[in-house]
């Protein structure tokens, strides 16, 4: 496998689709109006795959995929700099971004497998989830990471023909139970 570009943090994107080739995405807890897609770092010396399937875990506590494809190539996308400066200063480093390698995950489980407090891990990330056309995903992404996402659902359109005209369903965290568990992470 080709190394990442020198300067970005080595990261993994999870393209999670249903059985109707809709696409997960969700909102981010401390920017609801961020939405994407489940992504996170690769450890030192785990494979970009095996980073793919724990870091969907983590975030949403979704275990039951079957991987289709992968992103031949990285990805990157710089950081706008208030956030390259909060997040350097978070991780000790100084990343100009992040270099994703990109999978295409199918949920081979059901809707409620899906829990965004995660499998109890990591702090929470997102507030709450839809499943969405990849034209939806590509609107709603932040700007500084567009051309990413338009490079993926591109690479992945063959297996993001939709198979049903049902409206997307959108989820969020609403319980009280939910939202104690919450303010306790």
């Amino acid at each position: 496998m080709e190394s990442p570009p020198e300067g970005y943090r080595r990261n993994v994107g999870i393209c999670l689709i249903n059985s109707s080739n809709e696409v997960f995405c969700a909102s981010k807890l401390d920017i609801p109006s961020a939405w994407q897609m489940p992504q996170g770092g690769i450890d030192e010396g785990e494979d970009p795959r095996a980073a793919a399937i724990r870091e969907l875990s983590e975030e949403t506590a979704v275990k039951s995929v079957e991987v289709l494809a992968e992103v031949p190539y990285w990805l990157t996308y710089d950081f706008p700099l208030p956030l390259r400066e909060k997040l350097n200063k978070q991780w000790g480093k100084d990343y100009k971004g992040q270099a994703q390698k990109w999978f295409l995950l199918k949920l081979v489980g059901k809707d409620e497998e899906i829990n965004l407090l995660g499998d109890g891990t990591k702090k929470p990330e997102f507030g709450e989830w839809s499943w969405m056309t990849p034209e939806q995903v590509a609107e709603r992404v932040v700007v500084y990471k567009k051309h990413v996402y338009e490079e993926v659902l591109k690479v992945f359109a063959p297996h993001l023909q939709l198979k049903s005209a049902e409206p997307p369903r959108h989820l969020q965290l609403n319980s009280s139970e939910t939202k104690s568990k919450l303010l306790i992470c």
